[in-house]
């Protein structure tokens, strides 16, 4: 009897750094599972971040990028892991950190001994692991660790037009003679022998990150732009051929192949210490998901709006906006974005960042003429929703819809807990300020405004009826509302 008892403890002794490595990892809040959780703690993750070649491209000093932006109050990046890079000057980017420079591109596969790689050099041997990235890879997260940033590690990417020339899967591009199929097949289940590629290059990022607490897995990036089921116009005013005028889903073709990577994942963990959360990017904008796959934990959508939040609050999982971009170079562009996505209950947020560059890793380059914006200002206006959202304990409040009973010329996104305290977010549209009329239950209450762009305390006022008075000269505050 003794030695039974003692071979128990023995056996849940060695089990407890499981538990708590379990405990530790980003998870599912669970008072609140709309948000995640990190080291126990809730979170919202909050980026700016660069173009996603931060291992694959041997010129980027990463350690530098991840002191910068944690230094900056970011707390997430996305990181392509080799299945899709990018040529120099595509999508208008010029100093793109997806497209390494000749000869400075490394991959999770080793180099054969036969030249022809379409952006030079020898082709892949899919057969083989290079050591070198997985040594990269490890100490790019093990940085991110140390820093209390969260990774995205994305392993799939859409092909777009020309993606799918300078794959490691594409036959052209290896010596493992896989299926010649088109670039719209490949991340489907009928792309041939490139399935099999696919689950055994998962399968072994899977292995290689499980030591790690601060990653979520993302299946692909933007499935939509190549597999498209529906199609409706999001802009009616504009080119019926601009993807920025047209509502684009994922296909049922992709989504079949996306359950499969899903169950690679969660299959391969199920013999590792550690299980992660699965993220799945749905839609460009917004969209309600139907049959939602039990293993994803985090639904994202690009250029999103903030109503895909409430679109799919029924789900009860982590609902995000993880890549914006393409829509000038404005700071009170991604700022207010940020903001309205947040403030409707949204778990997350990244935006692409074009400051950061191969030698400029501080995120400190002019922005130029790339197709989006970023820079140290932007980031400290970001910083502000960050700070804000903390000090808010955001995880315990709610969306609230019914709170503001009149904004006249203002636009609001609202969230409480339904009794004693409201973050109100506005966007005043009129020239003066109009005072904002809110629905409160019975009692005496105080308001602060806040300047949204500076973090600086506006006015504190009394509410009066349900009256609060606004200030004028801002254009974005935020008012919270407290009960005495």
């Amino acid at each position: 009897m003794y030695l039974r008892v003692l071979l128990l403890l023995v056996f849940f002794g060695s089990c407890l750094p499981l538990f708590a490595q379990s405990v530790n990892t980003v998870r599912l809040y669970p008072q609140n599972p709309h948000y995640l959780s990190y080291r126990g703690q809730p979170i919202i993750l909050l980026g700016s971040g660069e173009h996603y070649g931060s291992v694959v491209n041997l010129d980027f000093d990463f350690k530098k990028y991840l002191q910068a932006t944690a230094a900056d109050g970011m707390n997430t990046t996305r990181l392509f892991t080799g299945a899709y890079v990018e040529k120099l000057g595509d999508f208008g980017i010029q100093k793109n950190t997806l497209a390494p420079a000749a000869g400075r591109l490394v991959l999770p596969w080793k180099r054969s001994n036969a030249p022809g790689y379409a952006l030079g050099g020898n082709k892949f041997d899919l057969g083989t692991w290079d050591e070198a990235y997985f040594t990269r890879l490890a100490d790019f997260v093990t940085e991110a660790q140390q820093r209390g940033v969260i990774v995205e590690v994305n392993l799939f990417s859409a092909h777009y037009s020309d993606g799918w020339k300078y794959s490691a899967f594409n036959p052209k591009n290896n010596v493992n003679a896989t299926d010649s199929v088109q670039s719209t097949a490949v991340n489907t289940l009928q792309n041939g022998t490139i399935l099999a590629h696919q689950e055994r290059y998962v399968r072994e990022i899977v292995r290689r990150l499980n030591r790690f607490d601060n990653i979520y897995f993302e299946i692909q990036n933007e499935p939509w732009a190549d597999q498209t089921d529906v199609v409706r116009m999001h802009n009616a005013y504009g080119p019926a051929t601009d993807w920025r005028s047209t509502l684009q889903v994922v296909s049922q073709r992709s989504n079949d192949w996306q359950r499969r990577v899903a169950a690679w994942i969660t299959d391969e963990e199920k013999r590792l210490p550690i299980r992660h959360l699965i993220s799945q990017d749905i839609s460009n904008f917004h969209y309600p998901i139907t049959n939602p796959d039990p293993n994803v934990s985090i639904f994202t959508f690009h250029y999103a709006s903030p109503e895909t939040v409430g679109e799919n609050s029924y789900l009860n999982k982590v609902i995000g906006f993880n890549e914006t971009g393409f829509a000038g170079q404005a700071d009170s562009t991604y700022r207010r974005q940020a903001w309205r996505f947040l403030f409707s209950g949204g778990g997350l947020f990244n935006q692409l960042d074009y400051s950061y560059a191969v030698g400029s890793e501080t995120g400190t380059d002019s922005v130029g003429t790339s197709p989006g914006g970023g820079g140290p200002a932007l980031r400290a206006q970001l910083n502000v929703l960050v700070k804000l959202l903390k000090a808010l304990t955001v995880s315990q409040l709610m969306p609230d819809n019914t709170i503001v009973k009149a904004a006249p010329g203002t636009q609001t996104w609202a969230m409480g807990d339904g009794k004693t305290r409201w973050a109100i977010y506005c966007e005043t549209l009129a020239a003066k300020p109009y005072n904002l009329v809110l629905s409160l239950p019975k009692g005496s209450y105080e308001a602060e405004w806040i300047d949204a762009t500076t973090g600086r305390s506006l006015q504190k006022t009394a509410v009066v009826n349900g009256v609060v008075q606004a200030p004028a000269g801002v254009a974005d505050r935020v008012v919270l509302v407290r009960k005495k």
